[in-house]
């Protein structure tokens, strides 16, 4: 374990002050971040969450070592939105009985977590200890791992839910801290507010466990019948499975912390009787983008993969280490707002570190710097001046620029060589060319992905001449 522990400080919603992280076993320094819904492509929001903890991940296993943090990122893969997205694209198969609705909607989901999956790969982001999905966790397991209809049995046992009209809820009023998180009263609770009030609830804020389903939309049978779970539900289950009844740091964005991690605290703390949930929870600011609300209303709603691959935002594409650059300017828990200027500035600040790091034929020793920076509640700006600096020394010092080198890899930025072998990106791009002839498009990708990352960025074109495909290339810097 590194000394830096010793100086590890992060801010907690909960107390709403930075302090001293103290992990419940330093052999297992435990964290859960909620994941995507996967009815459609991540958009640049989603991004934001998932660039941020990767960096503490990686603070993380630098401090406490690789092997001892387990990093949970959930997908969920059960919700209405993702129903009615199964609707829209597979409706006339359904309808046909070629196809079911649990197997229209997994289409929909492979399709998209798949997706997500190369989108965040493309921003630099390490893969997460375990990723379950909403949908293995619903019934109790073979495995004996907890799940979604367990807890909310225990929930009912226990005296914090109730069914009532088809649905389990649970009794807000059962928890007389309830609200500590959002520091919301419940007497404060204004009725249609953020949640749907019906008659069946004891009182406004109560929220679904379970409620039934039509034979038009997935089900799980259960005590209370065939249904599904609700939204909150999905996390406490996931989390517990594979980190436990209570653990070091749940992390979100800034729009969780209600209705979702205060209903998750709620139903975990009342399932097994615990004082918390996790002790730390970290949220990260909302986005905006130049200056707006994103919103497709007013045209400015874009997904990672559209910064990526299309000409949609300032007429270009925009390599991943740019946008997760961009990313991290801003402290986590501000507000970002999220513009082609600021892409350009990540961009050239980029080009010139890397320029300095190429002056080093290795990666350093990780400054001490940069990790004592990171390790105050995330302070990436801190680091960034630490980087400049290196950038500054590199070319009169080689142990400053393999600092840099080292710093760079350590943030999740390719700092492959400047020097490109251009026989091999030849043999690289015939052989794309070819992949996309018999339509293997997956393989094709992959190999775009991989010149990418290399900084070697291709255009696809036609010949003027005979009109066939060709491919050109330039070095990304």
């Amino acid at each position: 374990m590194s000394d830096a522990s010793k100086g590890l400080r992060l801010y907690n919603t909960l107390t709403r002050s930075k302090e001293d992280f103290v992990p419940i076993d330093p052999r297992n320094v435990r964290m859960y971040v909620c994941g995507p819904t996967v009815y459609d492509f991540a958009h640049i929001g989603n991004a934001r969450p998932v660039i941020v903890f990767d960096v503490l991940f990686r603070l993380l296993r630098h401090v406490y070592g690789e092997a001892h943090v387990t990093y949970v990122r959930n997908i969920t893969d059960v919700d209405d939105k993702i129903n009615a997205r199964a609707l829209r694209d597979f409706g006339g198969e359904i309808a046909s009985g070629a196809l079911s609705l649990n197997e229209a909607i997994r289409r929909v989901t492979e399709k998209t977590a798949h997706q997500f999956h190369r989108d965040v790969a493309t921003l630099g982001c390490l893969e997460p200890t375990f990723e379950p999905r909403a949908t293995e966790f619903v019934e109790p397991r073979a495995d004996g791992k907890a799940d979604m209809i367990t807890l909310i049995q225990s929930l009912v046992e226990r005296g914090h839910a109730y069914v009532a009209a088809g649905e389990v809820l649970f009794d807000t009023a059962s928890m007389p801290d309830y609200g500590q998180l959002s520091k919301r009263n419940l007497d404060e609770q204004q009725a249609g507010a953020r949640i749907a009030v019906d008659a069946h609830k004891k009182n406004p804020g109560d929220f679904v466990l379970w409620k039934l389903s039509s034979p038009e939309e997935p089900g799980w049978n259960s005590p209370w019948g065939r249904g599904r779970p609700g939204w909150h539900i999905e996390c406490s289950a996931m989390s517990a499975a594979y980190l436990g009844e209570v653990f070091d740091i749940h992390g979100g964005g800034l729009d969780l912390i209600f209705p979702h991690h205060e209903n998750e605290i709620a139903q975990s703390r009342c399932a097994h009787g615990t004082d918390v949930m996790a002790n730390i929870w970290m949220h990260n600011g909302f986005l905006q983008v130049e200056g707006q609300k994103m919103s497709k209303s007013l045209g400015n709603f874009y997904s990672i993969n559209e910064l990526l691959e299309t000409e949609t935002f300032g007429g270009r594409k925009w390599p991943g280490e740019v946008l997760r650059l961009a990313m991290l300017m801003t402290h986590y828990r501000e507000p970002i707002d999220f513009s082609v200027r600021k892409l350009e500035e990540a961009e050239n600040t980029l080009r010139k570190w890397k320029r300095a790091a190429d002056l080093a034929p290795a990666a350093g020793q990780l400054p001490s710097e940069v990790v004592d920076a990171l390790s105050d509640d995330l302070a990436t700006y801190a680091a960034f001046q630490v980087l400049t600096q290196l950038a500054g020394e590199a070319a009169d010092s080689n142990e400053a620029a393999a600092a840099l080198k080292a710093s760079l890899l350590f943030l999740g930025f390719d700092v492959a060589s400047a020097e490109v072998d251009e026989d091999k990106v030849a043999r690289m791009i015939a052989n794309r060319l070819a992949l996309i002839a018999v339509k293997n498009w997956a393989e094709a990708d992959r190999i775009r992905d991989e010149l990418l990352a290399q900084g070697v960025q291709l255009k696809d074109g036609k010949d003027p001449a005979t009109g066939e495909r060709i491919t050109t290339w330039e070095v990304k810097r």
